[in-house]
């Protein structure tokens, strides 16, 4: 069966628009795992901005996890074009309550990709992170606003220029559930400043605050801690008896 992909429409946009985020991501996650030698999983990797930091950071096995076909098509060929990650990289396109992971992680990373997962399934996250997480291993996540159902108004999210096309993207958000958003993205294309093309998609996003994140990870034994500009929304997860 062929499962639904969320970004179909918006995936030759997502990674030239998200690559300025990362700057600003980058160096906090850098920082976080720092001494991880265990292997790490990359969620939702994308195009593999993630990847490379991890890759930075730490020097044993990376696992990128990315079920959209557009998006791995991006990240297949950034580690590809890359020797320090061509040996260490393994890409694979099940979602991550489906792959065959190690039985021993050394971290996993989760950035901008939670809201992807219903809250039964976050149930099931934090039970692998309790079973599989090596003593001193951790899990890296941010909460991305909104953390309540609330309305987001439209925004532009993105401006690139390439060549003598600018790609825009912009977002809009809406309450469809107790702890559920919908988002509305509009991508628009210019050629020389006139606009040639608009792509819209939309999808669902399960909202959670840090309460709630705290009380959810108090079940299976694990902490989280704010970690990096507050701004970013990061936090370290750790199991109890790290």
């Amino acid at each position: 069966m062929r499962v639904a992909d969320e970004y179909e429409q918006s995936a030759e946009f997502i990674d030239v628009m998200i690559a300025s985020h990362w700057a600003v991501l980058g160096p906090p996650l850098e920082e976080a795992l720092r001494g991880v030698t265990d292997p790490v999983v990359d969620v939702g990797a994308g195009g593999g901005h993630g990847t490379r930091v991890i890759a930075g950071a730490c020097g044993g096995e990376i696992v990128a996890v990315e079920p959209s076909p557009g998006l791995r098509s991006v990240l297949l060929a950034r580690v590809n074009e890359a020797a320090e990650l061509r040996d260490r990289v393994t890409v694979l396109p099940e979602g991550l309550l489906d792959v065959d992971l190690p039985p021993r992680l050394g971290a996993v990373v989760a950035m901008n990709v939670l809201g992807h997962f219903s809250p039964a399934d976050r149930q099931r996250i934090w039970a692998l992170l309790a079973e599989r997480l090596v003593p001193g291993g951790r899990a890296v996540l941010n909460l991305q606003p909104p953390t309540e159902p609330a309305a987001v108004p439209q925004a532009r999210s993105a401006d690139v220029r390439l060549g003598r096309r600018r790609y825009e993207g912009w977002a809009r958000a809406e309450p469809t559930g107790s702890d559920r958003v919908t988002w509305h993205m509009t991508y628009r294309t210019h050629h020389d400043d006139r606009l040639v093309g608009e792509v819209t998609a939309t999808y669902d996003w399960w909202v959670l605050d840090e309460p709630q994140l705290k009380a959810e990870l108090a079940g299976h034994g694990l902490s989280p801690t704010p970690t990096g500009p507050a701004e970013l929304g990061m936090y370290l997860i750790s199991r109890g008896d790290a």
